[in-house]
C-alpha cells in the first residue's frame, strides 16, 4: 500500500461521504482494506490540505487560500487574545485544527508557528509586536 494510493483514497471517501473525524475516516479505510494509524491520517490530512467544517474533512483549494481563510474565521473564530508573543484564537468546539490549517497555508511571516486543540489555537509570533500586527489582520477579517 503506498501512501499516494492511500491518500487518494482518503480525497475519494471525503468527496463521497460526510466524515467528521479521524476515527470515522480509519473505519471506511479499513473497509476499504487500508490500515492507517492515527499519527498517519493527521499527516495525510495535513498533507492533502484538508480541514474540518461543520460538514466533516473538505479540501482547500490552494488557489484560493484567502477566500478559504475569510470563511474559516467567520465561520469559526471566536475571540482573539494576546499573550506576549502568542496569539490565542478561540474557536466554536472542534474547530481549532480547520482555522490552523488555513491559517498555516497562508504562510504568514510574522508567525513561526501554529499549534492547535479542540477549540484554541496558539500562534507563535517572533515578537511582542509581530504578535500585535497578526491579532489586527485577524480582527479585520471579524470586522469585514
Amino acid at each position: 500500500m503506498t501512501k499516494n494510493y492511500r491518500q487518494g483514497q482518503i480525497l475519494k471517501l471525503i468527496r463521497t461521504k460526510r466524515i467528521t473525524t479521524q476515527d470515522e475516516l480509519a473505519r471506511e479505510l479499513r473497509v476499504e482494506g487500508i490500515e492507517a494509524t492515527q499519527v498517519t491520517l493527521s499527516r495525510d490530512i495535513r498533507e492533502l490540505g484538508l480541514a474540518k467544517t461543520a460538514d466533516g474533512y473538505r479540501e482547500i483549494l490552494a488557489d484560493s487560500a484567502g477566500a478559504e481563510l475569510a470563511t474559516v474565521i467567520t465561520e469559526f473564530l471566536l475571540d482573539v487574545r494576546l499573550a506576549q508573543n502568542l496569539v490565542v484564537l478561540k474557536t466554536s468546539a472542534g474547530n481549532a485544527n480547520s482555522l490552523a490549517v488555513a491559517l498555516d497555508s497562508e504562510e504568514w511571516p510574522e508567525v513561526a508557528g501554529t499549534v492547535a486543540g479542540d477549540d484554541t489555537i496558539f500562534l507563535a509570533c517572533w515578537d511582542e509586536q509581530r504578535a500585535k500586527a497578526v491579532q489586527e489582520r485577524l480582527l479585520e477579517f471579524v470586522n469585514q
